[in-house]
């Protein structure tokens, strides 16, 4: 499962998701809904990205907590993130349907987006 072509395929999906929710937040800032999302997205896919480097399997799911506890069980380095990606995970899916009562508050959204960098460059250094 260690195969260092699909991590950089997931690197490279998340990256696309970082940059799509700085870019959004950039120009259209009012889109708090997409640019939680991408948030989210981006660390799933970074944190399945280390899951894959250190060999460990995982469900096909968008739950941050379940991928950060895998990760846990191996490396204490993600326990200072614990609290703040689950507050992402209500972005994976609820937020992304009309009748879902999700609004996130202008701190929620650069704490997602500087969450996600924190995860970007923890996985990153990791990997390196």
């Amino acid at each position: 499962m260690n195969s260092p072509e699909i991590i950089q395929q997931w690197l490279l999906k998340a990256e696309h998701d970082l940059g799509t929710a700085k870019l959004t937040y950039l120009h259209i800032p009012e889109y708090y809904d997409t640019i939680c999302f991408h948030c989210q997205q981006a660390v799933e896919k970074y944190l399945k990205s280390y899951l894959i480097f250190l060999d460990i399997e995982f469900k096909p799911v968008h739950d941050l907590r379940y991928l950060l506890n895998l990760i846990l069980t191996v490396d204490q380095s993600f326990d200072p993130l614990y609290e703040n990606i689950a507050a992402l995970n209500d972005f994976a899916v609820k937020i992304r349907y009309p009748d879902q009562a999700i609004q996130p508050a202008p701190a929620e959204l650069e704490e997602a987006i500087n969450l996600a960098q924190n995860v970007k460059e923890l996985v990153e250094n990791k990997l390196l």
